[in-house]
């Protein structure tokens, strides 16, 4: 279907064929859903007025961009939606020439736009391409956003700024008026009359300069977008994202203008789906679910690590005024829900906005709270400068408790939490821990509760690979636990989650093999492992991290250290690339990480070292 020369009503039946094939393949694959179906009428309209193959079409986290995909050779391909091998749920340049840059993380897309414009006045191509970005309203709480802005208003370079509003969190729409109001203050007529209007003022004295500044600012008082104004930045709206003929019309203006402009369009989440219609987080990313019902298909037995501190969190709150704690958009993926309901004035939800989190946090921890800041593994990345000298430096107990530990599936390569351990491990005054079933992170938890100084413990996304473990022990600083001794060559080391890999692993061999619960890989157990070094010369280290700076990184520093050079080391951790999006348990077996797998390893290991 040529978009270009199709009719409005052609246009609009396209858009209601792409929600129903979305529906249908997130209903059967999971995905991101409610933002994607209210998007669907501005991505059509983008195609309309611009070409993707030659204009930056730029989507904020992209998971809104399924439209997209279908609109560019890609709705064969769907029904492969974030599966193993199939496309990703995000946009990917080497998926499709039409998908400009990938993204996964929030409030990317207008720094990305402002280099792209930068690029596209430096070969001269102005007159032919211009960046096109879609936002949403809750990517506009990261500071990044307004970084960006402050050097576009500045520069003005030519862009396209589409804010996709579906919660009216930048501001209501103001009726007739204001619609009216929009389309004039984007048509060619009022663009002219303001030029010359400041031609004329500037042959006159501050006096006319005065006085036509503060008409124009009454006229933008009756619309929302004086911030974007004053920033140097044209604002068009608000629009209704759901009217296609109107959407084309103001996105053609907005392009002609040859500036820098916003275009505040408002969306209704779900649109489409009744069911999903106008709800926030519920419907944003779901699992496979019955489109009649909504209920979801898959129903889980063992209970998620992130309910497991929820559950540990809420026991410990309850019992201290001063545990505090702060997420960064994520209350319900993080497990801060209820705990924000109970207690509102102790628990916030900051935003898209980790770097405040944490030098948040650390003030509160200054002034004798115990904070947790509760992010997931991936994004703490985006608080990196803020641990360090907003936390560290100051030597501040704050719990950094770090969701979605490993590999977290079909999200893919923005998501996976593997870059935590070595990108903590570095920092001085961190101390990193983990738990490695239900009873152990309990007590993780009032461990990190009593600690005076930084410190981060990590848990994977859904439930831990337990496997008949032994009874877990309190925590103690840099203790380890020793839950199987023999007098077999072979130690298997594990971290975290990693533990009941090792177990699972060591069930598929025939030789009886120690195994080490490390628990603290910063500080390490030096004197546990020193004596484990005079029984075992083989050793394997098992956790769901980087091997690059990983526990094994921590392990060989230690025997190096020492001058332990008896012993040999081999990490299971993950290699030096990045994962691919897909079925955990398929990603893992791309891998090798099966615990079948990591048996055969081990034994081929042992049979070659003979």
């Amino acid at each position: 279907m040529n978009i270009k020369k199709s009719s409005i009503k052609e246009l609009e039946n396209l858009c209601a064929k792409i929600r129903e094939e979305i529906l249908r393949v997130v209903s059967k694959n999971g995905g991101h859903l409610s933002s994607t179906l209210g998007a669907t009428e501005i991505i059509v309209a983008m195609h309309e007025v611009f070409d993707s193959k030659k204009d930056p079409f730029i989507f904020d986290v992209s998971h809104q961009s399924y439209a997209h995909k279908l609109l560019t050779g890609r709705w064969d391909a769907f029904d492969t939606l974030r599966q193993f091998n199939g496309i990703s749920g995000y946009t990917k340049p080497n998926e499709s020439e039409h998908d400009y840059f990938v993204a996964g993380h929030s409030s990317t897309s207008i720094s990305l736009g402002v280099g792209a414009a930068k690029a596209i006045a430096l070969k001269g191509e102005q007159d032919s391409r211009v960046p096109v970005v879609m936002i949403g309203d809750g990517s506009m709480t990261a500071g990044m956003v307004y970084e960006a802005l402050n050097e576009l208003g500045d520069r003005k370079y030519p862009m396209v700024i589409i804010l996709n509003d579906n919660e009216m969190s930048i501001a209501k729409p103001i009726g007739a008026i204001s619609r009216m109001l929009s389309s004039a203050m984007a048509s060619p007529f009022y663009q002219s009359f303001k030029r010359h209007t400041e031609n004329f003022v500037d042959n006159f004295g501050e006096s006319a300069h005065y006085i036509a500044k503060r008409m124009e600012e009454s006229l933008k008082l009756i619309t929302p977008g004086i911030l974007f104004e004053e920033m140097g930045i044209n604002y068009i709206g608000p629009v209704d994202g759901h009217n296609l003929s109107s959407l084309i019309e103001i996105l053609q203006k907005a392009k002609e203008l040859k500036k820098p402009v916003i275009v505040h369009v408002q969306t209704l989440k779900g649109k489409g789906y009744q069911i999903a219609e106008g709800k926030e987080e519920k419907w944003h990313g779901v699992g496979p679910f019955d489109l009649d019902s909504g209920n979801s298909s898959k129903k889980s037995s063992s209970k998620s690590a992130t309910q497991i501190y929820s559950e540990a969190l809420l026991h410990l709150a309850k019992h201290d005024k001063k545990i505090v704690g702060a997420t960064a958009a994520m209350p319900s993926g993080t497990g801060l829900s209820e705990l924000m309901e109970l207690f509102p004035d102790r628990f916030w939800d900051v935003a898209i906005a980790e770097q405040h989190a944490v030098t948040s946090m650390a003030a509160l921890a200054k002034e004798g709270f115990k904070p947790f800041c509760t992010i997931y593994s991936t994004f703490l990345q985006r608080g990196y400068d803020q641990i360090i000298h907003d936390t560290c430096l100051m030597n501040l107990p704050v719990v950094f408790a770090l969701d979605r530990a490993g590999i977290v599936g079909e999200d893919g390569e923005t998501h996976q939490g593997a870059f935590d351990i070595s990108f903590l491990r570095a920092i001085p005054n961190m101390t990193l821990f983990a738990p490695r079933d239900e009873k152990s992170f309990h007590q993780a938890m009032a461990f990190a509760a009593q600690y005076k100084y930084p410190c981060s413990l990590r848990y994977p996304r859904g439930s831990f690979m337990e496997s008949s473990l032994p009874e877990s022990l309190p925590f103690e600083l840099a203790k380890s636990q020793l839950l199987r001794s023999n007098t077999s060559d072979i130690l298997f080391i594990g971290y975290g989650n990693g533990v009941g890999r090792a177990y699972q692993s060591a069930e598929f061999l025939e030789v009886e093999v120690s195994i080490l619960d490390l628990r603290f890989v910063k500080p390490l157990d030096e004197n546990m492992l020193r004596e484990l070094s005079k029984k075992h010369k083989k050793w394997f280290v098992f956790s769901d991290s980087a091997k690059m700076g990983g526990v094994g990184s921590a392990i060989l520093e230690f025997l190096a250290k020492e001058k332990i050079l008896n012993v040999s080391v081999e990490s299971f951790e993950y290699e030096d690339s990045f994962i691919t999006h897909g079925n955990t348990k398929l990603v893992e077996e791309s891998l090798g990480l099966l615990p079948h797998q990591l048996a055969k390893k081990v034994e081929i290991l042992v049979e070659s070292s003979k």
